[in-house]
């Protein structure tokens, strides 16, 4: 079998690529770059020179020759390179009939627990989705912004101690209508400084959140360590590395209790296996990160399958058009076959060959493309407000 053709996808927010072989099977998989989709779909183009006419098994070293062979690597290459690594660990589930957790070790559970998106801009909003999803037989809830999902169009300012009070005091009526029935995952989305960070995580620890989700902007582990150091909530982070290389600096610095490895970013499946294993070692728990498509969760629940240490997965339920609300649908389940469903918290672990999931032909068609627009909320000095 020899791959035939390999091609980037842009099926409305999402970027995907399709590889056919000459034996009929076709793969898919997600780029992560959401922000810069079009960079991702240009390489996909490019590493099709490189991949059309070969062998499609060997995963392991097409995807060392497409990360080294120029000695250059970055977000919308190693996107690219993460999508086509899912698309070949589909087409060899698909030829050999079995689902890929079977090729990685076989099925560590066969279930994975999933936590849903609140996206709103308003606490007594957030406070509706919280109900509602909990009432929907969720046991968890992710891009928990205490901080609130403002609009781009409003100018920012707010004192020290009205900005902290503000956010401490929504957490407290989250665990209020919750109660202990849920687990909250706050997500400040590298809002804060690494002072705020510890200021906020001391004023909300008596809410026992699971973990804290980039309380400061992760390009520096040393910074991350240091708030780590000083608070006593578990921290996830990872969510935008691309190598494996950088887990293994934020992990050696005691950085994070939870790495949120992208797949749709850092190498697929071959590299959250990778990233899983170092994780592992240092003894901190996997949360894949997915506010992607059906297809990029498929392949964390591959991978959450199997392996030992995965602790919940990403379920998005919001950011339709990368607008921040909240919805009760997995986002993009218009454009697959079949999307694993909740039930009491959990989905069930596909079992079909591959992925266990499908593009649908007219997925273009029925999302046309569209990219995100370069904007950030104004401070009211006059900077940028990292949201």
């Amino acid at each position: 079998m020899k791959i035939k053709k390999v091609e980037p996808l842009h099926v409305g927010q999402f970027m995907f690529a399709r590889i056919t072989t000459d034996a009929g099977i076709i793969g898919f998989g997600e780029a992560g770059t959401w922000g810069h989709i079009q960079a991702a779909g240009a390489c996909i183009a490019r590493f099709a020179e490189y991949l059309e006419g070969k062998d499609p098994f060997p995963i392991e070293h097409h995807w060392n020759v497409m990360h080294r062979f120029s000695y250059f690597q970055g977000l919308a290459e190693n996107a690219a390179i993460s999508a086509i690594d899912m698309a070949l660990w589909d087409i060899k589930g698909k030829a050999l009939g079995v689902p890929i957790y079977e090729l990685l070790g076989g099925a560590a559970r066969t279930k994975a627990r999933i936590y849903g998106h609140i996206y709103e801009n308003t606490i007594e909003k957030m406070l509706v989705e919280c109900e509602a999803k909990m009432n929907a037989g969720f046991t968890a809830f992710g891009h928990l912004n205490p901080f609130l999902d403002e609009g781009h169009d409003q100018v920012y300012f707010k004192t020290h101690i009205k900005k902290m009070r503000d956010a401490i005091d929504n957490t407290e009526r989250m665990r209020e209508v919750v109660g202990d029935r849920v687990d909250l995952l706050i997500e400040i989305h590298r809002r804060l400084t690494p002072a705020e960070a510890i200021t906020f995580s001391h004023g909300i620890e008596h809410t026992h959140p699971m973990f804290i989700e980039d309380p400061i902007r992760p390009e520096s582990n040393d910074a991350m360590a240091r708030v780590a150091e000083k608070i006593n909530i578990p921290i996830a982070t990872g969510e935008r590395f691309s190598t494996l290389y950088e887990f293994e600096a934020l992990l050696a610095r005691n950085g994070a209790e939870y790495a949120r490895v992208d797949l749709c970013l850092c190498g697929g499946i071959t590299g959250a296996k990778k990233v899983a294993a170092i994780a592992e070692a240092h003894q901190v728990q996997v949360v894949p990160h997915n506010p992607l498509s059906p297809i990029g969760l498929a392949a964390c629940l591959q991978v959450a399958a199997a392996i030992p240490n995965f602790a919940i997965q990403e379920y998005a339920t919001g950011f339709e058009a990368g607008i921040f609300e909240s919805r009760a649908e997995h986002l993009g389940s218009d454009v697959v076959d079949v999307v694993p469903l909740p039930t009491d918290g959990f989905v069930d672990i596909p079992t079909g060959p591959g992925l266990g999931m499908n593009l649908l032909p007219d997925a273009q068609k029925i999302r046309p493309p569209l990219t995100k627009p370069i904007s950030m909320r104004r401070h009211f000095d006059g900077f940028v407000v990292d949201q």
